[in-house]
Parts: structure tokens; C-alpha cells; sequence
């Protein structure tokens, strides 16, 4: 008898006397289940929602397919499951998980989809600032979602803390095309731009899109009085302490800080005249270092004023240090008056931690994907990104506290939570997602739902 094949169905090895065969029949199966719990956090902090409020919807309502904030929701949780190109939607719209999750599994017609196609999210990333044209019906208050984030930040704590760090860095955006606010940058080597970031621990306060032909500070002053006027009309008696590498060791953002009663710890690039000062403290290092054969350092606090560009004398802490690699002094200045060796080693070099974070938003959420014409799309593409970091943050947060995925990247919680294959069943009444039953995460995944549903 003649076997039974079909050209649809692929045949391998047989494992245990049974035959292997696959095929692309198992109805609606999703490979992002996880989606829901995006969905959960979603709600707790109500991100999706205002953010849409930060939007102008000029179209007739009743000609409307695709309401803002489901494309929004969309275009968020498309990121967070790590589909950073918009033409990956024009799948994704079928998706019954991302549906189901974002309100929307029926279409209004039978020709079209339940959720926006790559052009409809196209148009909206393109939306102008200001009022609705006739010909861009959407737009958006960008001065509206910067302050979104800031709210975000101050929300999720459930009281003032006595003291927060602000960490401001710049990093490049690499740019391959002909895009508004292209420039060359000779540090980074190539065309970029290069946008401002402010974290204060894990959150995300400022995401700041800029063309590579300024310094690393520039308009610093203007984003951090925004930011601090927001969190100090929230938490009036609150210590607030910058921190930055030596990019930001300007006096226009010390003299502000100044007078704004800002402390402040900043990088201090070494120079000819600071070198000298702390001749005999890196020759005693240097003779402990040969002593033991490890490295030593010392510290030191200095009273220093370049020659023209700080309007006063500034303390300036000093580490002499000596590896078996040769010397290696290093300064910054500051306004606190910590021990020396404490500012250093405590609260200056933790401010390292803030490149794991721009590391996530750049390599696990695209941050860097500012492929559009204009800076104005590109900017709404990094807010976007940037709320799927705080969307993460949040589950991260919330859900995951307690759990081995407590200080996980958003890559791992991506793979590890979000990335579940599943089988959609839908029906009259509900819709049943039924996950893997192999997921080795399932006691984090019960976890993070019901401290989300709390």
C-alpha cells in the first residue's frame, strides 16, 4: 500500500520507532503569550492610556479603525517582544495574543486587519508636534510625554526618599542615511547623533534625541531645571545629587546646580596643571604599588579653578593610584563634602551602572532604530522605545521583585517571560491562551501575574 504524504508535510528522522513529521497546521499559536503580562503592567501604571492623552486625534471618530492608543499599544509592546522594524506589524496584526491584549481581535471589515498595518503605524510615528494638519490628522505634545516619564518615576514610589542620584550621560546614535541632524562625531568615528539620557537608579527620566555636533552638555541646564522642578513640586525636601563623567564638568550646569541648591559630582578630565598637584601622592603610590605588587592609591582634595572657563574655585577630589600597569590619576569635582575616598569609590564610580541602562534601551529595545527622514520622527521613535523600557521597568519592578529574574535586562525578561509559545483557542464566551507546558519560568511567570494584579 502506498504511503500516505502530503506535500505540506515535512518528514525527518524517526526517533523510537515513531515518525517525525511537521507542518504548518496548528491553527492560531502564538510565540509571545507573555505579551499579557506586558498587558497587566500595561494597566498598573495606566502607560499605554496616557500616553495617548500626550496625542492630538484629528480624524472623524466615526471613520476611524485604529484608535491611538491601540496603535500606541501596539507599536510599545512590539518593541518590548522585540520586533523593532515597523514592517514586522504587518504579521503582528494577526497576532491573537497582541490582540487580545490590547483590546482589539475582531476588525472593522472583513478586508482588513485587527490591528494597524507597518503604514498606519507609519503615519503616526511621523505625526507632527502641535495641532492636526490636513494632511497629518495626528500629532502629538512632546513637551507633554517628557513629563510623562518624570510622573512615572515619581509614582512609583510610595514615599519620598531622602536622597536621589541623577545620572546624565551622552552616547551615540549611529546613523547609515541621509536623516535630518546628521553630523560627523571624531570621537565616536562615524555619523551619529547623540542624545541625552537621565536615569535616576533604574528609572528613566529623560531620553533626549540631539545632532552629534554639540558638546556632550549641551542642554543639560535647560532638561535637568524641567526634571527638577517637576520632582521638587512632588517631594519638596528632597536631596538631589547630579552625577556625570567629565563631559559635563562645565560651568554653566555647576553654577546652576549652585544656585539651585543641586550637589554635584562630575568627572574631571587630567590636565597639566592638576597632574603636578598630586606629584608626591602618585610617587607614593607608586612605591606601595611596586611594594606589593598590586595596585595603591591615594587620595587627595584639591582647591582648583581652570584658567578661563569656571567663574570660581571648586573642590576637586584627587585618586592617586599606581597598577602594575603604570599610573592612573583620576579627579572629579564636586559640591559635597564627603570623604574623599568615599565620594570616589561609593557615589562616583557606581555612576557606571547608568551604561547598563542605556545599553538595554539601545540593544534590547532599539533605541538606536532612528532610520526616519526627520529628527522629529526619530525623537518619537525614542520616546517610544524608551516607554517600553519604563513599561519593562515596571513589570520588572512590581512583578519580578523576590524572584532570580529581580535584576534581570530586559533581554532576559524578554526571553524568559514574554517570548512563550502558545495555542489560542477563542470562542463565544473567552479567550484561552495555553502556554507550553515545558516554560522552565512558570513560578516567576504566577509570580509576576498575581503581584501585578495586586
Amino acid at each position: 500500500m502506498q504511503t500516505e504524504c502530503s506535500a505540506a508535510l515535512f518528514e525527518f528522522e524517526p526517533v523510537e520507532s515513531r515518525r517525525v513529521a511537521a507542518a504548518f497546521d496548528g491553527g492560531a499559536v502564538t510565540s509571545d503569550a507573555g505579551v499579557l503580562l506586558l498587558g497587566r503592567a500595561d494597566q498598573g501604571i495606566g502607560l499605554t492610556r496616557r500616553l495617548a492623552g500626550c496625542f492630538r486625534d484629528g480624524r472623524s471618530a466615526d471613520q476611524v479603525e485604529h484608535r491611538v492608543e491601540t496603535m500606541l499599544a501596539q507599536r510599545v509592546f512590539g518593541i518590548a517582544l522585540g520586533y523593532e522594524d515597523l514592517i514586522d506589524h504587518d504579521e503582528l496584526r494577526h497576532d491573537p495574543a497582541i490582540g487580545a491584549t490590547v483590546g482589539r481581535l475582531t476588525p472593522r471589515s472583513p478586508r482588513s486587519a485587527p490591528l494597524a498595518g507597518k503604514s498606519t503605524l507609519n503615519r503616526l510615528e511621523h505625526a507632527p508636534t502641535g495641532e492636526p494638519s490636513r494632511y497629518h490628522k495626528i500629532s502629538h505634545d512632546g513637551a507633554a510625554i517628557e513629563r510623562l516619564f518624570v510622573d512615572f518615576f515619581l509614582e512609583a514610589h510610595t514615599a519620598p526618599p531622602p536622597r536621589i542620584v541623577l545620572d546624565l550621560d551622552a552616547t551615540d546614535d549611529p546613523i547609515h542615511g541621509r536623516q535630518e541632524g546628521r553630523f560627523f562625531h571624531g570621537y565616536y568615528g562615524g555619523y551619529c547623533y547623540l542624545p541625552l539620557y537621565v536615569f535616576c537608579g533604574r528609572h528613566l527620566l529623560v531620553a533626549k534625541l540631539r545632532p552629534a555636533n554639540l558638546d556632550a552638555s549641551a542642554g543639560a541646564v535647560e532638561e535637568l531645571a524641567r526634571v527638577v522642578g517637576q520632582i521638587r513640586a512632588r517631594w519638596p525636601a528632597v536631596e538631589i545629587v547630579l552625577r556625570a563623567d567629565s563631559g559635563f564638568a562645565r560651568d554653566a550646569l555647576m553654577s546652576w546646580c549652585e544656585a539651585n541648591r543641586v550637589e554635584y559630582v562630575f568627572g574631571l578630565a587630567r590636565n597639566r596643571r592638576l597632574e603636578p598637584m598630586i606629584a608626591d601622592d602618585l610617587e607614593a603610590a607608586r612605591a606601595a604599588s611596586l611594594a606589593s605588587g598590586a595596585a595603591a592609591r591615594r587620595f587627595k582634595e584639591l582647591r582648583y579653578r581652570t584658567l578661563d572657563s569656571w567663574s570660581c574655585e571648586r573642590r576637586v577630589v584627587a585618586k592617586a593610584e599606581h597598577t602594575p600597569e603604570g599610573r592612573n590619576p583620576r579627579f572629579v569635582v564636586t559640591s559635597l563634602a564627603d570623604d574623599p575616598r568615599a565620594l570616589y569609590e561609593d557615589l562616583y564610580c557606581a555612576r557606571g551602572e547608568m551604561e547598563n541602562r542605556i545599553k538595554e534601551c539601545q540593544l534590547d529595545l532599539f533605541a538606536d532604530r532612528t532610520s526616519a527622514a526627520t529628527m522629529r520622527a526619530n525623537q518619537l521613535r525614542l520616546w517610544l522605545a524608551s516607554m517600553a523600557y519604563v513599561l519593562l521597568e515596571a513589570l520588572r519592578r512590581i512583578g519580578l521583585a523576590g524572584t532570580q529574574l529581580a535584576q534581570a535586562t530586559c533581554g532576559t525578561i524578554r526571553l524568559k517571560l514574554l517570548k512563550i509559545g502558545a495555542l489560542v483557542r477563542i470562542s463565544v464566551r473567552r479567550v484561552k491562551l495555553a502556554m507550553a507546558s515545558g516554560c522552565p519560568f512558570q513560578n516567576e511567570w504566577r509570580t509576576a501575574y498575581h503581584a501585578l494584579a495586586r
